[in-house]
């Protein structure tokens, strides 16, 4: 049983069938007759007019949404172990051309209104520093926490105040909605977002993800965004595959049933754990407390996960899993208390 991330899980049947009936002439790149109906789509989903693009993967659309926020001489606050500082290789700084992450800590990996209004008046308004130009926020974050719709609003105020744009990493922002119960709507553009990931591969999808942007200047930046994604090699020949996928992700709700499976199946597992979880389980993360000989016993049976950390370790379940799938890895970690 595979517990590594939600990346390596097989693609979505409802998906598979989406790119099949994709597979017809049409026009290339994105001019089809799926890409065009993307923005209908999302602006349904998130009940306001929103442009959306199709993204290969997940960190250019991060990096992508950045450069149309801040411009290479600018600053992007986040959290220092936010995926964007700690595993995209620097490609925000690639495709910004230059711009400055300015990491920040916080417990659970969440940026807080105090720490971004500490690190803001630390900024010098002179040309020896470089100033903040935007807030980059991670939904849920890389430990598996959620920003609430409050939470969110919160930040979206300072950065309405400050002129600064807002992005939102969305690789699991449907565990964060499933979770929530909340409308998309309350976690985005209602609460300050002007971008947003929206993750679709961790979700059950075979390649892609959704650049979508919010608020008065979205076309503008979708426009954008749209000579970004060419330039860096993004701009798919067959785009309508992507697209497929995405539509059939949104349209009739499967991103939500997916990811409230994903979630069911973590809480299975944190009863098992009990005490030993190091963070709350609010998404498809689960960080635990393990030392190498009970990690060496789990992997015996036939678990896999990835060591977090000396005596850590994630586990991370995904749609494909329920509470009654992940139950062995449960029991087998209720069950080292009294090996």
């Amino acid at each position: 049983m595979h517990f590594f991330s939600d990346n390596a899980t097989p693609i979505c049947p409802e998906l598979l069938a989406a790119i099949a009936a994709a597979d017809q002439a049409d026009h290339g790149y994105d001019g089809d007759a799926w890409s065009a109906r993307l923005d209908g789509a999302f602006s349904a989903l998130f009940d306001t007019d929103v442009k959306a693009l199709w993204i290969a993967t997940g960190t250019a659309a991060n990096s992508i949404a950045l450069a149309c926020l801040c411009p290479p001489y600018g600053g992007i606050l986040c959290h220092e172990e936010a995926h964007i500082v700690v595993d995209e290789c620097g490609a925000p700084g690639f495709f910004t051309h230059g711009a400055t992450l300015m990491p920040l800590p916080g417990a659970g990996a969440k940026l807080t209104p105090d720490m971004v209004r500490e690190r803001l008046k630390a900024i010098r308004p002179d040309v020896h520093q470089v100033p903040a130009h935007a807030i980059s926020i991670t939904n849920a974050t890389e430990y598996g926490l959620v920003y609430t719709p409050d939470e969110v609003a919160a930040l979206g105020d300072i950065a309405r105040s400050h002129g600064l744009g807002f992005h939102m990493d969305g690789a699991r922002f449907a565990n964060a909605v499933a979770y929530l119960g909340c409308a998309p709507a309350d976690l985005t553009w209602r609460a300050g977002v002007e971008a947003l990931s929206f993750g679709c591969v961790k979700n059950g999808g075979m390649v892609g993800e959704a650049l979508l942007f919010f608020g008065p200047q979205a076309q503008a930046r979708a426009a954008q965004a749209q000579r970004w994604r060419k330039r860096s090699g993004h701009l798919l020949s067959k785009g309508r595959y992507l697209a497929a996928q995405i539509l059939a992700m949104i349209e009739d709700g499967l991103w939500l049933r997916n990811a409230q499976a994903a979630n069911a199946a973590a809480q299975a597992l944190a009863q098992g754990a009990g005490d030993r979880l190091l963070h709350p389980v609010q998404a498809n993360e689960l960080f635990v407390r393990l030392h190498a000989g009970e990690a060496s016993r789990l992997r015996a049976q036939g678990f896999d996960f990835y060591d977090w950390g000396e005596g850590a370790a994630r586990l991370v379940t995904n749609w494909s899993q329920d509470a009654a799938s992940v139950a062995p890895l449960a029991a087998a970690l209720a069950a080292l208390d009294h090996d």
